[in-house]
Parts: structure tokens; C-alpha cells; sequence
């Protein structure tokens, strides 16, 4: 650093004066510590805007959701009534004739609301119908016997995942016949001793296939 000096000559005195430059030099800031520094907090509009993101997300997976379930539903639906025939086939090959009642007759015969008589003879809990108590079937329970869907009800009946029970249809003069339930659903006779359906998702039994509103599950497509 230099210096700079100015000589004053006056008739009595000699002044030197010297002049130092001054060097200011900004401060070095403290670095606050961590947990001393306030976090910034979300706006009302940001959080607004959150909310918003949020709502159209769940509105756009929603449906999706639904779907898969539904999906999910149709799936069991059709598990279940392919258990079905198979338990009825076995108890026919074990047998010979089909779980039917007392002298039914006619060409077939559907086990609705009363799929409670089919399903004791086939679970062994009926000797009258299933002599030897040979278990052609284990089902679920259903979780909640006031609202019984996908299982056994407190009644007895299997339900579907809707929670209504399957409708079983046999054949009942043992001609391998069954009358289509449906139209636009195969031929009018199915080549079947025993088929099974579902009302579906809206409990209502649709005729035809082609119907709108059609969502009933069948064990033959």
C-alpha cells in the first residue's frame, strides 16, 4: 500500500501532511446454523393448487379402480361356477343321476333361491341326498352373514361376489340337454348336464346378452 504526501512550505512552519487511503472490505456473513433457519411454508394459493392436482388424479383413477374391480368380481364369478359344474359332474360320475330333487321331473331343473338343498348334498351335509357325506365341494363363507356376497351364507346359500345366489341349472331327463336360459348366448340347447350363471353386477337376470345394460355372468362363454 502506498502512501501519498503533500509538502506545505509557509514562511514560519513546514506542514507534511500524509494521506492513507482507506480499503473498506465487505463482512463475511455468519452462516446461520441449521436448526435456526425458519422453513418456508406452503401459500394458500400453492396449497390450493395441491388440493386441485390431488382431485383430478383421483377423479382420472376412479374409474380405472372401479374397473379393475369389477373385472376382479366377473373373474370369481366364473371360478366359482366352474367349481360348480365340476362338483355337479363328480357327483353324477359317484352316483350316477344328479343332485335333484325327489321326483322332479321335466327337462331340466334350476336351483335359484333355493341353492341352499343343492349345495348340502354336495358339501356331504345332506345323507338323503349324498348317502356316503362325500364332500364334492369346499366353499367359502361368506365374511358377513347379513350381507353374504362371494361364499356360503348363514342360510346355506352360495352367493356371488354381487351378492346374489348362482342360478344352477340340470339336466333332469338326463338327455345332455339343457335349454338356454339366454338368447344370443349359444344355441337355444346347450350340450350340458349342468350349467351355471350369475345375475351380475345389477342382480337383475337379462334375457338377452345384447341387452344394454347386459353384465350377467355365464359359465358357458
Amino acid at each position: 500500500m502506498s502512501f501519498l504526501s503533500f509538502h506545505f512550505s509557509l514562511p514560519t512552519f513546514n506542514f507534511c501532511l500524509i494521506i492513507t487511503p482507506v480499503l473498506l472490505v465487505r463482512p463475511t456473513p455468519v452462516p446461520r446454523h441449521p436448526s435456526l433457519v425458519t422453513p418456508r411454508a406452503f401459500t394458500l394459493v400453492e396449497l390450493l393448487v395441491v388440493i386441485s392436482i390431488i382431485i383430478v388424479l383421483m377423479g382420472l383413477l376412479f374409474p380405472a379402480f372401479k374397473g379393475v374391480q369389477d373385472q376382479a368380481k366377473k373373474t370369481q364369478a366364473k371360478n366359482d361356477m366352474s367349481q360348480i359344474v365340476t362338483a355337479v359332474t363328480a357327483f353324477y360320475t359317484e352316483y350316477g343321476k344328479y343332485p335333484l330333487p325327489t321326483n322332479q321331473g321335466g327337462e331340466s331343473y334350476t336351483y335359484a333361491g333355493d341353492n341352499d338343498q343343492l349345495f348340502n348334498g354336495l358339501r356331504g351335509n345332506d345323507t338323503g341326498q349324498n348317502p356316503r357325506s362325500i364332500p364334492f365341494v369346499t366353499l367359502p363363507t361368506a365374511k358377513d352373514f347379513s350381507q353374504p356376497r362371494g361364499g356360503l351364507g348363514g342360510d346355506g346359500k352360495f352367493y356371488d361376489p354381487y351378492g346374489m345366489p348362482y342360478n344352477i341349472r340340470i339336466d333332469a331327463d338326463y338327455n345332455n340337454k339343457i335349454d338356454n336360459p339366454y338368447q344370443n348366448a349359444g344355441f337355444a340347447t346347450i350340450d350340458a348336464g349342468v350349467i351355471a350363471y350369475s345375475s351380475g353386477k345389477n342382480k337383475t337376470k337379462e334375457n338377452d346378452t345384447h341387452a344394454a345394460d347386459f353384465d350377467d355372468v355365464l359359465s358357458w362363454q
